[in-house]
């Protein structure tokens, strides 16, 4: 199947290890994209490192004066960096803070986040946690597109991991981002092949 190459652009806050398994796919040459730019909000965010690394585009995104959310004058500025890019795939790999809807708009059905923990089950912050703490039995991640909700975007793909009797939130957790490292270039492929659509709350997948 011939595949559009996606241009994309990541906003991240910490180490950027989902930032850097799309890029080692596209490296791979099993997803046809690039990635133009990565922005951070926070100055000295592991990810920007890891762009400098692989010669990508990046830069501070300064969010002040808020602490949670991407708003205003920062939130204007950042779709004009995406767009100057050439940006048309917006990835949130880590990126701490909650999108607003003119990014969303900027970007119709193409702002991907991943969560780890299997939608519509723990959302929020720490999701590993809350499903060790629940006494869950199967934990996961969560590619999904971005809504103007907390996580509560249509999914595209998830993946599941068993959660064991001596688990804990460190273990789990590492054992989570294996799997992230598997659904993010793999979501990102579907949507670059043209296979996913929208209908409602559905993801349909073209076989």
């Amino acid at each position: 199947m011939k595949s559009q190459k996606l241009k994309i652009g990541v906003l991240g806050s910490g180490s950027g290890s989902n930032m850097q398994s799309v890029v080692d796919a596209i490296q791979a040459g099993t997803l046809h994209a690039d990635v133009s730019l990565v922005l951070s909000d926070v100055q000295d965010a592991k990810i920007l490192d890891r762009a400098r690394r692989h010669d990508i585009p990046c830069q501070w995104l300064d969010c002040s004066p808020f602490k949670t959310k991407l708003d205003g004058e920062a939130e204007q500025r950042c779709i004009q960096w995406l767009k100057n890019a050439g940006v048309d795939t917006v990835v949130l790999a880590g990126f701490m803070r909650i999108v607003k809807p003119a990014l969303l708009k900027a970007f119709p059905f193409r702002v991907l986040n991943i969560h780890p923990a299997l939608l519509p089950a723990f959302p929020g912050v720490a999701a590993w946690a809350q499903a060790l703490d629940y006494g869950a039995k199967v934990a996961g991640c969560t590619v999904h597109f971005v809504d103007e909700g907390t996580d509560t975007g249509p999914i595209i793909v998830q993946k599941c991991v068993p959660v064991l009797e001596d688990d804990t939130a460190e273990t789990l957790h590492a054992r989570i981002q294996v799997q992230e490292h598997i659904a993010y270039p793999e979501a990102l492929r579907l949507l670059s092949e043209g296979r996913l659509s929208v209908e409602g709350r559905r993801v349909r997948i073209q076989r």
